[in-house]
This record gives C-alpha cells, sequence and structure tokens, in this order.
C-alpha cells in the first residue's frame, strides 16, 4: 500500500469567514507527509502556494513568493553576486535563462509546471481528510471562489472550487436564517471552438439578465442542490444563468430558509450539456445547513465526518480485473462510451471513484485511510457526489457487516416533520444513487478490529453502466487518530415540530403520470449517442431544449399533487427535482411507509418483458413560497441529463380565492 499521504497542517481546519486565518492555520494543498520524509513540489518551495495561485497575500497585496519563484527555487539562503567579474560571467546564465521563460514557459525552467498546483489530487492510499470548512459568523457567510480547470497527465480534465487559502471544494456551513454570499469567477481554460468538444452539449445561446454569451464547454454556474432556494438570477436559477471566462465575479446571494431542515445538502455546477464532464473532474462541495443534533437528541455531542464519494474517468481504463476464481466477464459499451453493467457484480466498472479526493482506481482498488479512536460513536454524513455511479455503502468489521444508524437522507431527518423525534433506522447497508445523500451514526469499534467502508455492486440494467463492488477504504482503529473532526452541539434547544401539515397527511389536488425513455439517435450506427427522454404523459417524448419558454408542467404554490413515474428504458433511472421535496409512496404499484422526504429516487428499469413499467409513486410538495418561478426535473445520472432527460415546471402563484 502506498503510504499515506496527509496534509502538513494538523490543526482544526475550520475558517470562520469574515476573519483572516492565521499563518499557522493556512492550508498549503502542495505539501504531503508520505512516509517519513515530505514531498515539497519544488514551484511551492519558498511561497505560500495559495498565495502563488491568487497573487496575493492575504492582506490583499501582490505575494511576495510569486515574486521570489526565479530567485530561489528553495529554502535557504539567496544567491549573492559579488562582483562585476562574477557579474559578468553570470550573464550568459542569465541570457539563458530569459530565452528559456520566453521561449519555453517558466515551468521548464524549473523542470515541473507549478499548474500542477492547480486541482491537486492526494494519492491512492492516503488518509481521508475532511475538507476545509467555511462556517458562517454573524448570521453570514460571505465567499469567494474561483473556478479552475486543469489536464492531468493521464489525459483526464480536472475541475475545482479553489478558497483564498488554496483550499478546494471546502465545506460550506451556515444555519437556518444565514445569509450566503458567494462570489463565483470563471477561470476555466477550455477551448470554445467546436462547441461541445466535451460532454453532450452544443453551443447554445441563452438570453436573460443572469446570461453571458453562448453556452459552451467552458461556460459554467451553480446549483445548490436540496436548499429551498428561489429559481431566479443570482439565488438557484440554472436555466439562464451562464457565467463566462473572462467575466466579473458572478455574486450568488441567498437567505437560507429559517425552516430549512438541518443536513447535508450541496453545489455543482449545472451548464446545461456539459454537467457530467464537470462534475465528474471533481466540481462538488458539501453544504451543510447545521443544527441536526437538535432534530435527534441521540447525535449531541457526537464526532462528525464529511465524505464526499466522486467518481472520475479509469486511470487505467485499459486494464483488466485482477485474477479471481470467476472468468471475468467481457467489457461491453454504450453509445456515450461507458462501460456497460455486466449483471455479475464484478468487470471493469464504468467509472472509478475517489473519497475526498483520495482516488481507488481500478484495478486493484488501493482503499483510501479512515482512522478513528476505538469505541467512538460518530455520525458520518455521506454525499454522492458522482457523476454517473450509483452507491451501496456497508462498513464491515471482520468480515461482518455493521449496522449503521441512519438518522437523515437528502438533508431531511427522518422524523416526520418533529413528529417522531429521535428516529434512527439500523440498516446494514444503504444504498445511495447519484445526487444521493445519508447521515448515520457509525457505532464504536473495538481496537484490533480490522474494518472496511465498501460499497456493494448495483444492477443498473442491461443498458446501464457497471458499478460492480469494490473497497472505498480501510477503517483504522487508533487511539491515536487525528482527533481534529468536528463535535455536534452537547447541549442545544430542540427544534420545535413543523407548523405545516406533514406531506403525508395532506390530499393531492392531482395525479400526473411521466416517463422515462430513450432510443439511439441513429439506430443503424451504434456509435452514434443515445437520446433520453423524461416525458409527461400524452406529450411527445422530446429531448430537452434549454432555449424552450414554454414549461411541461405549471402548477400553482401552495398546490400538492401525486406524480408517478415509469420507466420504460433497459437501465436505472435516478428521479430529481429541483427547489421542493417529495415523499415516495408506492414501488412499483406496492404500498411503502417512509416517513420522510428525498429530493432524489431511483426508478428501476424495464426487463423488456413485463406488462407493467417499473414505476414510483411521489407526493410533490409545492407549498413553499420559494417554489415560485421556473425550474426543472430530470434523471441525476449526468450523461442523460446532458443527453435531454430533462423538463421544466412553472410554478405560478398563489391563486386566490
Amino acid at each position: 500500500m502506498i503510504p499515506p499521504a496527509i496534509p502538513l497542517n494538523k490543526v482544526n481546519r475550520s475558517v470562520v469567514v469574515g476573519s483572516e486565518p492565521t499563518r499557522g492555520a493556512r492550508f498549503i494543498p502542495a505539501l504531503f507527509i508520505s512516509g517519513d520524509a515530505p514531498f515539497v513540489n519544488k514551484s511551492s518551495q519558498g511561497i505560500d502556494v495559495g498565495e502563488f495561485l491568487s497573487g496575493e497575500d492575504g492582506s490583499g497585496n501582490p505575494s511576495a513568493g510569486a515574486t521570489q519563484l526565479v530567485a530561489r527555487s528553495g529554502p535557504g539562503p539567496q544567491p549573492r553576486v559579488t562582483s562585476g567579474k562574477a557579474l559578468l560571467s553570470f550573464l550568459p546564465k542569465l541570457a539563458l535563462i530569459v530565452a528559456c521563460v520566453l521561449l519555453c514557459g517558466a515551468p521548464a525552467l524549473f523542470g515541473q509546471d507549478y499548474r500542477k498546483e492547480v486541482c491537486p489530487r492526494p494519492a491512492a492510499g492516503s488518509e481521508v481528510r475532511d475538507p476545509e470548512s467555511l462556517q458562517s459568523a454573524n448570521g453570514v457567510l460571505k465567499v469567494s471562489f474561483t473556478y479552475r480547470d486543469f489536464r492531468d497527465a493521464h489525459g483526464s480534465m480536472r475541475y475545482c472550487y479553489l478558497y483564498k487559502d488554496g483550499s478546494e471544494s471546502p465545506t460550506l456551513r451556515l444555519k437556518p436564517g444565514d445569509l450566503l454570499i458567494l462570489s463565483l469567477k470563471n477561470e476555466l481554460t477550455l477551448p470554445v471552438a467546436g462547441g461541445a468538444a466535451a460532454g453532450n452539449g452544443m453551443r447554445m445561446a441563452v438570453s436573460g439578465p443572469c446570461a453571458s454569451g453562448i453556452m459552451t464547454a467552458s461556460s459554467t454556474n451553480l446549483h445548490f442542490h436540496g436548499i429551498s432556494a428561489p429559481p431566479v438570477c443570482h439565488q438557484d436559477d440554472v436555466l439562464k444563468t451562464v457565467i463566462q471566462p473572462g467575466d466579473r465575479p458572478f455574486e450568488y446571494r441567498f437567505r437560507v430558509p429559517a425552516d430549512e431542515p438541518p443536513g447535508l445538502y450541496w453545489y455543482h455546477p449545472h451548464v446545461h450539456g456539459f454537467t457530467k464532464p464537470q462534475v465528474a473532474g471533481g466540481a462538488s462541495g458539501a453544504l451543510i445547513v447545521e443544527g441536526i443534533e437538535r432534530a435527534n437528541r441521540e447525535l449531541a455531542g457526537l464526532p462528525e465526518r464529511v465524505f464526499v464519494i466522486r467518481d472520475q474517468d479509469l486511470l487505467n481504463p485499459q486494464a483488466k480485473p485482477l485474477r479471481t476464481s470467476a472468468v471475468p466477464p467481457i467489457v461491453l459499451h454504450d453509445a456515450e462510451g461507458d462501460i456497460l453493467n455486466t449483471g455479475t457484480g464484478t468487470g471493469k466498472p464504468a467509472m472509478d471513484l475517489s473519497i475526498n479526493f483520495v482516488p481507488v482506481p481500478f484495478p486493484d482498488y488501493t482503499p483510501a485511510v479512515i482512522a478513528v479512536k476505538p469505541l467512538e460513536r460518530q455520525l458520518w454524513r455521506v454525499l454522492n457526489a458522482s457523476a454517473l455511479t450509483y452507491l451501496d455503502l456497508q462498513v464491515l468489521a471482520n468480515g461482518v457487516p455493521q449496522p449503521l444508524g441512519v438518522v437523515s437522507l437528502d438533508g431531511v431527518p427522518i422524523d416526520e416533520n418533529g413528529m417522531a423525534a429521535n428516529r434512527i433506522l439500523w440498516e446494514s447497508h444503504v444504498a445511495m444513487p447519484p445526487a444521493g445523500r445519508v447521515e448515520f451514526i457509525l457505532k464504536g469499534l473495538p481496537l484490533g478490529t480490522k474494518a472496511s467502508l465498501v460499497t456493494r455492486s448495483v444492477d443498473t440494467g442491461p443498458a446501464g453502466e457497471n458499478d460492480p463492488t469494490r473497497p472505498l477504504a480501510t477503517i483504522t482503529v487508533n487511539p491515536d487518530a487525528p482527533g481534529d473532526e468536528r463535535k455536534l452541539a452537547a447541549n442545544s434547544q430542540p427544534l420545535a415540530p413543523e407548523s405545516a401539515v406533514w406531506l403525508g397527511n395532506v390530499k393531492p389536488v392531482r395525479e400526473r403520470h411521466l416517463y422515462f425513455s430513450e432510443k439511439p439517435q441513429d439506430p443503424t450506427n451504434p456509435n452514434r449517442p443515445t437520446e433520453f427522454y423524461i416525458t409527461v404523459e400524452a406529450q411527445t417524448p422530446r429531448v430537452f431544449d434549454p432555449v424552450a419558454t414554454a414549461p411541461n408542467i405549471i402548477v400553482h404554490q401552495g398546490d400538492v399533487e401525486d406524480w408517478v413515474i415509469e420507466n420504460r428504458s433497459p437501465e436505472l433511472h435516478a428521479f430529481h427535482i429541483h427547489q421542493i421535496r417529495f415523499m415516495l409512496l408506492q414501488w412499483n404499484g406496492v404500498p411503502v411507509d417512509e416517513r420522510f422526504l428525498r429530493d432524489t429516487v431511483n426508478v428501476a428499469y424495464w426487463d423488456g418483458k413485463s406488462q407493467q413499467y417499473p414505476s414510483v409513486k411521489l407526493r410533490m410538495d409545492f407549498r413553499d413560497p420559494n417554489a415560485v418561478g421556473m425550474f426543472v426535473y430530470h434523471c441525476h445520472l449526468l450523461d442523460h441529463e446532458d443527453g435531454g432527460m430533462m423538463g421544466t415546471i412553472l410554478v405560478e402563484p398563489a391563486e386566490k380565492k
């Protein structure tokens, strides 16, 4: 196993925004410990990488480190020129250096490209550290991100949100009622010529007060997934908001509703046609609405961990699975180039996985390392930020599945609007579609336990991507495990029950029927992409049109509806809707007793023979005034969303009675 690589700075990496962090608390992503000796990238010696990337120091002045980059390539005294003769002897060397910088660029001077400090990634086998946390102060969280990309040595494109201290994709922490002010500067370097060089998108002109030019692979925006923010410009609009490289920083500004459920949410780009490559490249981060211990007293005082599981292009796409007793299945690809489901729970995956950016690459799956103290109960907050990959998480201790105490799904405590306080669902494994979130209690593990976090195989259907069983992390039980994890408040006032009527007790005003379907763009050419549809019954299947102005569905604020969503395709789909939540009522026509809310749900695949299509029945809640406006619903497998499996809904103001 590769020795763990951990940041040099081991202090509690939490920044209260509004106050400048001290020098000792700055996180420098270029510096890692591997074994006993520190590895220091030559380009970062003698400088603060966070300052170098921004060109400024913590006070906003030009970075001294940047000016010292050519003067010295590492710590130690500066070279001195003591005589005219020495100066003359140095001039040819100086001319050579200048010529090299002009002709070859500064990276060649040092034998290293300092752009490698953009979107850094730990090594396989590294210890998993929680993302940096940015905490609101005095009711406000004000933060500025730079959005950048970088093509790594394997040809994969990385994307990242960089904070001013160099930390990547930090966790945003707010309380109900807090104001978020987020400035986003797009510094992507992808060429726009050719339009859809990445993703399934096309160059498309969009118009509106938040639109800037043509939607291309270098365009971006932000979606605050699960948060009940209005779908309007500068808040949570994804239809008309387009931020281009070279634009001025774009400001998002909204207030978290005072009654927003405390839990795990997330942020990611949502530019139609180009969402998948950006998210698969790492463009995502967690957002936490604080106070879950107020909804469930069993959580008071527990240490918490935040784990963001992402997928990415295969690091070793030509490798074959490691030998097992079984014959490895044949590798087949769909029209989008993704590896098809083998139906065996084994074989080459469609995508590699990472946990907090620590990669777990095929075929050897070197696991990341999660260190815990003996017998310490923890709250694990897990986000599936994958573009395509389904997860089925399980913790094994000495080979035995451990009970996971689920307390929240999709950011919402499972307490039936506070009427069933302190509820815990103990499960042996937890399935998570792309975009799903789960928060659960990990029971304390005794010293000497051999434990691991794994994802079990998911049957995505004959046309679905292959998501086999694989490890994610080795869980080491160690009395000396880092104790810098955050802890939930030990004493806090319980949340008052919601004043609104529980969604399950509201009579719907109507029932609608929708369905997923897909077809090859050209049935005679298997290399042509697939067209993906989500269609309202009685409407004609069409791929999503981002310039269309007429919505697929119109409702009124205050309505509650039942939606039946069928899957008429041979692969699994994950239904998601922006701005609102829903309650699962039926699975394939069978009533279920789920007394909690979701924003994303699986719809099983059709086997091509059954008389009835697989379906879910959902109770959709349009009572929140923040839902007024136009927004989208779609499949959260981002290849499918980019390929057209998305529709629009207009929530009009409540009808006057």
